[in-house]
């Protein structure tokens, strides 16, 4: 007959504990492939369409349009496999799946059916390691009885579960190193440590029952790259997640009156904001340093690239490869600190993050490797990640990894700020607007195009002079475009 199988949400990156359903793909009785895209959520960082893993014909959803889930909360069911005969397909709304009898093979060929994908795009991976992780119970506990019509699953004394060979299980103290399945959900999680070489069973997750998570790899590549390359990690320090919300709690009002105010629930991107920007001010003590700087020859240097034909440059790109340059000469700017070791972290790449308003507030895209880029490249990432941006089409990856912030607050008409830094980077750079003013050029008074560069820095990773210097650097820059010819 055919088995029922849960769909739970998963996590989507960079471990989101909720998410929000915008709109169902699939109606109840519709029969979907492996991989099919089920519903559009969107989270605290992009809008997702979440594949199903299964293939069957759907028995039963969870949650209307509008209603935010918590990660781990059930989806939808799928009856898997081909009915005996006469037997109906569909399963009551909310069932569970039915525990397999040890030593039943017969289910094998179902197995074939589901899939390791969560994100379209990311292929698909072995079904034995997408079966759902057993909760440990505590001591003493009795197991729940079996579901009704289903055969009773063997005694725990007759079919022990073996251990991984050399490691205990995901969420113990040491490492996972036997060849059972690896405690990773995310395929993003699994293609950032394929791509840096990263064997995910020498981690521990910081996540419910040692679920590894986007963070742990990336700490593990960051303590990996600061002792030159060693690929065994250490234990990444825990992080504290939002308790999912109870089943069947009742959703908070978009809005509540309450004594002549209106109360507005923190969630979204408007919550992630918050959440991080929180977090920056409590964990980094920052500093702030700034300085005007003449752009009349920067506008010059551009409208004369302009003018040569080819793509246009914008001047958030030129912005840009003054940082990368400025970070090559200050790396110390360029890194991370790590609590847990109490180090500095310097990271070789400049994965450059920069500031974008959106109808649904504030997002910051990351472009990778901005130190490898030119003018142009960096000019058509810039426009690429906008559009999405605006769009809402962000992926968790193209928000997350940043090791330095851009900020051109300068659109909105100001001159000056105090930014906050993009935990867990070291500092930001602030670009107000450029505007005609009085300057002294050339020992007479004439009207320059000036502007106001601000530089937040955490104040762990390097003094004032480190921080003034790279501030000065960049004016020099953006004062005489020809200094970077030095590093070109």
């Amino acid at each position: 007959m055919a088995q029922v199988l849960e769909f739970k949400l998963p996590d989507l990156g960079e471990g989101l504990t909720e998410a929000e359903i915008v709109r169902w793909l699939v109606q109840v009785g519709d029969v979907v492939a492996v991989d099919q895209p089920v519903v559009e959520v969107e989270t605290a960082k992009a809008m997702v369409e979440v594949p199903c893993p299964y293939g069957g014909v759907v028995t039963a959803r969870f949650g209307e349009e509008g209603t935010e889930l918590p990660v781990g909360a059930p989806l939808i069911t799928v009856a898997v496999g081909a009915p005996a005969s006469g037997a109906d397909t569909a399963a009551p709304a909310g069932s569970r799946t039915a525990a397999r009898p040890a030593g039943d093979t017969a289910a094998a060929p179902e197995e074939s059916e589901g899939s390791g994908n969560v994100l379209v795009g990311y292929g698909t991976g072995a079904p034995p390691a997408r079966r759902p992780r057993v909760r440990p119970q505590p001591p003493g506990a009795t197991p729940p009885p079996p579901a009704s019509g289903s055969a009773p699953a063997a005694p725990a004394q007759d079919t022990p579960r073996a251990a991984p060979a050399g490691g205990t299980r995901p969420g113990g103290d040491t490492p996972v190193n036997g060849d059972g399945p690896v405690p990773v959900i995310s395929p993003l999680v699994r293609r950032l440590a394929r791509e840096n070489g990263l064997d995910l069973r020498e981690l521990t997750g910081s996540g419910p029952d040692g679920l590894i998570l986007r963070a742990d790899v990336e700490y593990a590549l960051r303590a990996a790259a600061a002792q030159g390359g060693r690929t065994t990690a250490p234990q990444p320090e825990p992080q504290a997640r939002a308790a999912a919300r109870p089943e069947g709690s009742a959703q908070a009002p978009a809005s509540t009156a309450v004594g002549g105010g209106t109360r507005v629930p923190l969630k979204g991107v408007r919550g992630a904001v918050a959440d991080k920007l929180s977090r920056s001010r409590r964990e980094i003590p920052d500093a702030t340093c700034w300085v005007d700087a003449d752009a009349t020859e920067l506008m010059r240097a551009r409208a004369a690239m302009n003018a040569a034909g080819g793509p246009k440059i914008s001047l958030l790109a030129l912005l840009a490869r003054i940082c990368t340059a400025a970070l090559a000469r200050y790396p110390e700017l360029n890194s991370t600190v790590d609590l847990a070791a109490r180090e500095v972290v310097r990271l070789d790449q400049v994965h450059l993050g920069f500031a974008a308003q959106t109808e649904r507030g504030l997002v910051v895209p990351v472009v990778r490797d901005a130190h490898a880029r030119d003018a142009e490249g960096l000019t058509a990432e810039f426009a690429r990640l906008t559009e999405a941006a605006r769009a809402g089409r962000l992926t968790p990856g193209e928000l997350t990894g940043g090791t330095f912030t851009l900020n051109n607050y300068g659109v909105f008409g100001v001159d000056g700020s105090t930014p906050i830094i993009n935990h867990p980077e070291a500092a930001m750079l602030g670009v107000g607007r450029i505007v005609p003013k009085p300057w002294v050029h050339e020992g007479e008074l004439a009207v320059r195009q000036v502007v106001q560069l601000s530089l937040t820095f955490d104040h762990r990773v390097c003094d004032g002079g480190t921080a003034g210097g790279f501030l000065r650097y960049v004016a020099d820059c953006v004062e005489q475009p020809a200094v970077l010819l030095r590093t070109l």
